[in-house]
């Protein structure tokens, strides 16, 4: 397959690759998962791969894959040792392999970029960079998977990448709020789709798009929307605990395929414990019903669940803690819940949900603690 055309800039021999965005590797979860989700995970829907150069030794659909890597010692399939991962072959005669992606949510603004080589020891990627574009539309997957398409644009340049480690870059576009009110800045910084460029040649474990997802919402604002959704742009900002399973997996669509898609936090030991966890709303609204969905927790649920809103000024967004009892207005009284079942709470049984009431963010607290698949909060902008 041929390789697609990049600006000559990105084909030139890097001799100094610039370490001042490099986001060191414990840090990483805490620079991106308290206002970012993966554009690319593979548990939004829509993402799909279009298109790539080569994965002769391990496919590219695992780049995406939101568990772990996992290692298979002494493993081997036809075309050699088993890699959780994607791998091209030896001596590229191309300068990079890559493969074309389109993301799980309308479009996105991206944040950083987090590359994971875990056990690609030897045959690891050693350099990646990252293009993207922004285009819609009928026709617009095959326009950015043709030969020669022009539309690419940097997101991440060239960046050395260590074997089985796993490192991320904060990027330039949306590292910063517009709030000029000029209309244009985040349409340039939208993207719909993006490149992996792998130099050479070689094996990277995990790929992770660390951004904003920018919504197409109703045209009328008073239909109904999950204004919790990760893909109308939904974040699980903080929680308690999540020992056993991600935050985020809450705000993700479907009901998923087990306990390891939800979010499960330790056995606790201490008198009259809860959990919780703080969603930031994809947009300011009021709320019309609540789902909690308890699927595939059958010995593990929660004793009862509750939920409060806030409303919270711009300002004030990044010192909300769930603990903070003075912030939260009661919307559902503790209710009791049982195992793998939805449960919907409507406006019979919400309180402080009238006309005139908004919320921008929603806390769920688990009694005592447990597992929780889905959080789901429907309502309408404001």
């Amino acid at each position: 397959m041929d390789v697609q055309s990049l600006p000559p800039e990105l084909t030139q021999p890097t001799t100094q690759l610039p370490p001042s965005d490099s986001v060191p590797t414990e840090a990483i979860n805490a620079t991106f998962g308290s206002d970012c989700i993966d554009l690319i995970s593979s548990a939004l829907p829509t993402t799909v791969i279009l298109s790539l150069s080569d994965e002769f030794f391990a496919p590219a659909s695992s780049l995406l894959s939101p568990r772990p890597p996992i290692s298979r010692p002494g493993v081997y399939i036809p075309s050699g040792a088993w890699y959780d991962g994607w791998e091209t072959r030896r001596h590229n005669p191309a300068p990079f392999d890559w493969v074309i992606i389109r993301l799980g949510v309308a479009s996105g603004i991206v944040k950083g970029v987090e590359i994971d080589t875990a056990f690609f020891d030897g045959n690891h990627a050693p350099v990646v960079s990252v293009q993207g574009c922004f285009e819609v539309g009928e026709g617009a997957d095959g326009k950015v998977n043709g030969e020669g398409y022009g539309g690419w644009k940097e997101v991440l340049g060239k960046r050395e990448c260590g074997a089985s480690r796993r490192q991320a870059w904060l990027v330039g576009v949306g590292d910063e709020e517009d709030n000029s009110g000029e209309v244009g800045k985040e349409e340039e910084e939208r993207v719909t789709h993006v490149r992996l460029c792998m130099w050479p040649d070689g094996g990277i474990a995990r790929f992770r798009l660390w951004g904003r997802a920018v919504p197409v919402f109703p045209a009328d604002a008073a239909e109904e929307l999950e204004l919790s959704a990760a893909v109308n742009g939904g974040v699980a900002v903080s929680c308690s605990d999540q020992h056993f399973g991600g935050r985020a997996n809450l705000l993700l669509p479907g009901r998923g395929v087990d306990m390891g898609d939800g979010w499960e936090t330790a056995r606790s030991r201490g008198a009259e414990h809860e959990d919780w966890v703080v969603v930031r709303l994809a947009a300011r609204g009021t709320v019309r019903r609540v789902v909690i969905d308890t699927a595939h927790f059958r010995g593990n649920y929660p004793q009862g669940v509750r939920v409060e809103g806030a409303d919270v000024k711009e300002e004030e967004k990044g010192v909300l803690n769930g603990a903070d009892e003075g912030r939260w207005v009661e919307v559902l009284g503790t209710r009791k819940v049982g195992p793998d079942e939805e449960f919907e709470f409507g406006e019979g049984e919400l309180r402080n949900i009238g006309a005139g009431t908004a919320y921008t963010h929603m806390k769920m607290t688990i009694v005592p603690d447990g597992g929780v698949k889905r959080f789901r909060v429907f309502g309408s902008r404001v």
